[in-house]
């Protein structure tokens, strides 16, 4: 039988980073390529204990049927905690937990845009995101960035020439996939210009705990005064990504609305995650936990930039991230990067993300790609370095 697909999922492809994964099962393939948290930032004990005690415990609370918000103890210790960083008025805004960020962010474009209705976002940007806004036939449009946010002439341009903009969807912190962070400077302007031209920000902060460099940069939802931004976070980098427990903080409003959607995907979030998570908050200390991940991210990031300063091309350059997962390198102008990914798997048996993968269309020209430093081993990342130094040299010279 020939299938013919929903308008909203045809033009959908699988994600590139899924497929470059596949490599992964190839043990001689060195993966620089994954987003997961580094093997030893799992606190296993904890969740062990914890798991045991909420099974003897009160076991048919963990395994019934819960209330779409979320579990009610959860959800006010994060009320409280965005309350103490300005993130949250009890006044004007609700809270809803997710299953991960990237729900959040799908079920916030469900509530408010329309088929053609615009969607601006970083260019690039975190493509599991991207697909989520793509299958609402929104018009989703990507704004360069510079190396301390989003270009703000640009994004003013886009704000004053495309139609029916509804949401502007930024990662503020260590942004996913160039591991850049926006000033506070263009936080403000941002959010100045979202209410000179009366849009949304959907604020999506997955990996603002896991700086380990510079100074902490308020959200911009703590500055939001007039109901404009949707502010998404996760356990799925502090905790673990399996148990697959995110939030969003809005509007009353707009909470109200996604709660009705959520009913529709899947009722509830994975209640024995959600309870795991508040226990977790609660006997844990979380100001040394942060601080271990931190030294756990530091150690990894520094490996893999010396690498890349001791084996790369010095055509090649690179981000400098000050927390997160990720570094971006960009390769001479007018190189064909999909060849040095495709020869970099191949031949050298090390995988990389293709830049054109976290783009609007992937058809744009880019010499960009994404490492990860978090998932590989401290063995892995020297070896992968040095392949890719090799590569770089061989195609670009010293």
């Amino acid at each position: 039988m020939a299938y013919l697909f929903s308008k909203k999922v045809s033009a959908l492809k699988p994600s590139a980073i899924r497929e470059i994964l596949k490599y992964s099962s190839d043990p001689t393939v060195i993966s620089l390529a994954a987003g997961n948290p580094a093997p030893d930032a799992f606190p296993v004990d904890a969740v062990r204990s914890i798991s045991a005690s909420i099974l003897q415990d009160t076991p048919i609370a963990a395994l019934q049927y819960s209330i779409t918000e979320g579990y009610p103890p959860l959800r006010e210790k994060l009320k409280e905690q965005l309350k103490k960083d300005g993130c949250f008025d009890p006044e004007t805004d609700d809270l809803i937990i997710t299953s991960g960020a990237q729900q959040a962010n799908e079920l916030s474009a469900k509530v408010l845009c329309d088929d053609g209705d615009t969607i601006l976002c970083e260019a690039p940007s975190f493509i599991g995101s991207l697909n989520a806004f793509k299958s609402y036939d929104v018009n989703l449009v990507g704004v360069d960035l510079d190396e301390d946010g989003i270009n703000i002439e640009k994004l003013e341009q886009a704000l004053k020439t495309e139609k029916s903009v509804k949401l502007l969807y930024l990662i503020p912190n260590f942004q996913n996939p160039t591991g850049l962070t926006t000033s506070l400077e263009k936080r403000k302007a941002v959010y100045e210009l979202a209410k000179k031209y009366n849009i949304g920000i959907l604020e999506d902060n997955p990996y603002g705990d896991l700086r380990f460099a510079g100074e902490d940069i308020p959200p911009i939802k703590s500055l939001d005064t007039e109901g404009r931004v949707i502010y998404s976070r996760t356990f799925s980098k502090v905790l673990a990504p399996g148990i697959r427990v995110g939030y969003v903080s809005a509007p009353k409003d707009i909470i109200s609305k996604v709660i009705v959607c959520k009913q529709v995907s899947d009722v509830h979030t994975n209640i024995w995650g959600q309870m795991l998570t508040d226990k977790f908050l609660e006997q844990t200390d979380m100001t040394k936990h942060f601080a271990c991940l931190r030294e756990i991210y530091k150690r990894k990031c520094s490996l893999m930039i010396k690498g890349i300063e001791d084996n790369f091309s010095s055509a090649v350059s690179f981000t400098r991230p000050e927390g997160g997962l990720f570094i971006w390198c960009t390769l001479p102008e007018n190189c064909n990067m999909q060849e040095f990914c495709t020869r970099a798997v191949r031949d050298y048996k090390v995988a990389v993300v293709p830049g054109n993968a976290f783009l609007v269309n992937e058809n744009t020209p880019t010499t960009s790609f994404r490492l990860n430093f978090s998932t590989p081993s401290d063995k892995q990342i020297v070896k992968g370095c040095e392949l890719l130094g090799k590569l770089s040299k061989e195609m670009f010279g010293e």
